[in-house]
């Protein structure tokens, strides 16, 4: 059994080791339109590797190498480039990634502090896949070190119950453990695995989770048939820490996981969220986002205070062929000392930027091009997950 409130997830302006990325390569992903994708990764790898290290996945030592010159030719560091020889379906690491979670009380926050490696493994009470020897310190190479009092969360992966080409990124968190030797927990529930995307939650670290109604509880892409409000309750509290959870209710137009919240709304500091909003009334987006934000704006945090809600408008709809893609500045990453925030060659890109900027004053607000992106139906937080730093 997990020891009681012990763990939790770390909010993503918490201090990183390293980000989690897919190298592009599922072409039927973006249509007609791949030929700018591995640019578009290496923009962003360039930014995050000047202030933390990028574990990036890769098909094979030929994907490896394209992708090195890929990156060298963008000027991104590769001494802050580690790669992984995994293969994926499509490699969106918010979703099939790890979830890393620590002990409490929550570390120390640090803005584009140095990455420390190096620390052993300490005991658990987590249920875990495997249990890695204890070994010297002496004897742990600076990359492969696990650390203490941390534990990388697997749940199933099943391509958002919608795609059946799943099995590889099924298996990324086991391949990638395998050299980082860290210790990783199988989420259960009822005698079952739990299956969970990153981008279905967003927490602000101190105890209070946002999710979407239309994601977990909807019979269209059920993720885990006959779990309730209260099921998902349990889970989030004993994986996440999380004693408050909050429900939104739709997502938006054209996002294909049925109501991921990483497009909606997302915590920027413990008591704040900020949301998407769309002021046009014959807009789709118009009812549902209008809806939710007059859900935040009664909604309090965990300790009952009620929460400040700021917002980001929507762009104007992006179509490819037709077809409408989910669009959203609310897709940020927040990462050491930066802002990764995607941008759609719109007039609301300056507003939304802006309003991140004041948000996040400690920060570099980094404008990053995603109209191409998007065809892939996700941008810059789908394709990233945090690996957080333990003090």
């Amino acid at each position: 059994m997990l020891p009681e409130t012990a763990f939790r997830m770390p909010a993503e302006w918490e201090t990183h080791e390293a980000t989690w990325l897919g190298w592009p390569h599922e072409l039927t992903d973006w249509p007609g339109k791949f030929a700018p994708i591995p640019w578009a990764f290496a923009e962003i790898v360039r930014h995050l590797a000047r202030v933390e290290r990028v574990f990036l996945l890769v098909e094979s030592a030929a994907a490896e190498s394209r992708a090195k010159a890929v990156l060298r030719k963008a000027g991104a560091d590769l001494d802050m480039v580690r790669f992984f020889r995994i293969p994926t379906d499509r490699g969106w690491m918010r979703d099939s990634g790890p979830i890393a979670v620590v002990e409490s009380p929550a570390p120390t926050v640090i803005p584009n502090a140095p990455v420390q490696f190096g620390a052993e493994e300490s005991a658990s009470g987590f249920e875990t896949v495997q249990q890695i020897p204890r070994r010297p310190r002496s004897g742990l190479a600076r990359d492969d070190s696990p650390q203490e009092n941390s534990a990388l969360l697997n749940f199933v992966f099943n391509g958002w119950a919608k795609y059946d080409d799943y099995k590889k990124d099924a298996k990324v968190v086991s391949r990638a453990n395998a050299k980082l030797k860290r210790r990783v927990v199988l989420p259960e529930h009822k005698g079952r695995r739990v299956v969970l995307e990153g981008g279905a939650i967003d927490v602000n670290g101190s105890g209070t989770l946002l999710t979407t109604e239309e994601c977990l509880l909807s019979k269209t892409q059920e993720r885990n048939p006959g779990f309730t409000r209260d099921d998902y309750a349990e889970v989030f509290r004993r994986y996440f820490g999380a004693t408050n959870v909050l429900w939104l209710k739709r997502g938006i137009a054209g996002d294909d996981t049925h109501g991921h919240v990483d497009d909606l709304a997302r915590f920027v500091d413990p008591t704040t969220v900020v949301t998407a909003i769309e002021q046009d009334p014959a807009e789709d987006n118009y009812a549902p986002l209008q809806e939710n934000f007059a859900l935040l704006r009664e909604m309090k945090d965990q300790d009952g205070r009620p929460l400040r809600v700021e917002t980001l408008p929507m762009p104007a709809p992006v179509y490819f062929a037709g077809q409408r893609l989910p669009a959203s500045y609310a897709n940020f990453y927040i990462a050491n000392g930066i802002v990764l925030v995607p941008t759609f060659n719109d007039p609301a890109d300056r507003i939304a930027l802006n309003t991140l900027a004041k948000l996040f004053p400690a920060r570099k607000i980094v404008p990053i091009y995603c109209r191409d992106l998007v065809l892939g139906l996700g941008t810059i937080h789908c394709m990233t997950q945090q690996l957080p730093r333990i003090d």
